[in-house]
């Protein structure tokens, strides 16, 4: 059907469709929980706020598990540096997710004030660590992550997990827990009313302030930064081996495809005018449009990593001609075609379903409505 390049740069733009439609689609979800202890003054508006997201979390999931099976199949070597490199911060986003479940069917099973409050703030770590170290990963990415290949291909990590933590990878955390949570703060507004939609209004619009301001910094320390670039020429359409090839670090080098093709810069640009347009609706009372402002601000910024790093994917800082690129960290031609055919025919399913589902859950969840159906709530 198409050639092996082409080929490659479309599971390219399949990686971050997936990626970008997890963050807006689970996005609200970890958005929801991180500011549950905080808009959600009473047990009855705590128990509306979980039930917002309760019917649909676990749909949403799918593109979490859609991504990371993306970079398994599509991107072997991303998955093998990632999945290693990253082995406790992924440990440590799971055994977060792990407690959304627990704490969504446990929380309402004793009336006690200490068990209902020790889960609400169970579900506030399983929304707020995984946004957190979701955006400290792309903020070591961004920087390389240590890793090399030896003449087998056979990877070893140079690495540890708290040299993740550093200033420039604490601020890309810093923007993705902004960017959530204005998101899940615009979503509550959408399905709550009353104080609790007040108060999620506002969240969301200073959340929304947050990420203008944070996504500026972490843009200007980008411009500083040393990043990477190809020495030469390399083919596009070779077998994948990361080894073939040339990279140098300059000063500001993730800024050169902006430079190279003026319509990327749409990406930064949406980025700032979706919050932009999200907290002016909110303050309008406009939730819906505020919330599709958040989730085009969410496209923009998720948008702007991956064009200013493109061709790369994952950087190596320790041994830089050894970085992962869109052509040379690919599966095979024939994997690359059957797994297209297959993501033509269910994608759109998965979509069609998922229109289908908010439909059917389309409204306010209210405080009566949860009381008349407490038993069958979270």
């Amino acid at each position: 059907m198409f050639d092996y390049e082409t080929l490659r740069i479309i599971w390219w733009v399949v990686l971050g469709v997936l990626l970008i439609g997890f963050a807006i689609m689970d996005g609200f979800d970890l958005g929801v929980a991180s500011l549950l202890p905080f808009v959600a003054k009473t047990d009855s508006e705590r128990r509306v706020a979980i039930n917002t997201v309760g019917p649909v979390w676990e749909g949403n999931q799918v593109w979490f598990i859609l991504g990371g099976g993306a970079i398994f199949a599509a991107w072997p070597y991303v998955y093998a540096v990632s999945f290693s490199g990253f082995y406790l911060a992924m440990f440590l986003i799971l055994s977060a997710l792990i407690l959304r479940p627990v704490g969504f069917k446990f929380r309402s099973k004793l009336n006690n004030p200490k068990w209902t409050t020790f889960w609400d703030w169970s579900l506030f770590i399983g929304g707020f660590v995984p946004a957190l170290v979701f955006g400290i990963a792309v903020g070591n990415t961004l920087q390389g992550v240590p890793f090399q290949f030896d003449d087998s291909l056979r990877m070893s990590y140079h690495g540890g997990f708290f040299a993740l933590l550093n200033p420039f990878a604490l601020l890309c955390g810093l923007v993705s827990v902004a960017m959530l949570l204005m998101h899940g703060g615009l979503y509550l507004a959408v399905k709550t009313e009353g104080a609790l939609r007040d108060r999620a209004i506002t969240a969301a619009r200073l959340f929304g302030l947050l990420t203008i301001i944070l996504f500026a910094s972490a843009g200007l320390w980008v411009s500083q930064l040393e990043a990477y670039t190809i020495v030469g020429q390399m083919a596009h359409d070779g077998p994948s081996n990361p080894l073939h090839k040339e990279v140098a670090r300059i000063a500001g080098g993730w800024l050169h495809n902006y430079e190279l093709y003026g319509w990327t810069k749409t990406a930064p640009i949406l980025g700032f005018l979706g919050a932009i347009f999200a907290i002016s609706f909110a303050k309008r009372g406009e939730g819906k449009l505020a919330f599709l402002g958040s989730a085009l601000s969410i496209l923009g910024i998720i948008s702007t990593v991956g064009l200013s790093m493109f061709p790369f994917i994952l950087p190596s800082s320790s041994h830089p001609g050894n970085s992962l690129l869109v052509w040379d960290a690919s599966s095979s031609k024939l994997t690359l075609e059957i797994m297209l055919i297959a993501t033509c025919i269910f994608l759109p399913i998965i979509l069609i379903y998922t229109s289908w589902v908010f439909k059917v859950l389309r409204g306010k969840v209210t405080a009566d409505y949860i009381k008349q159906n407490s038993h069958d709530m979270y």
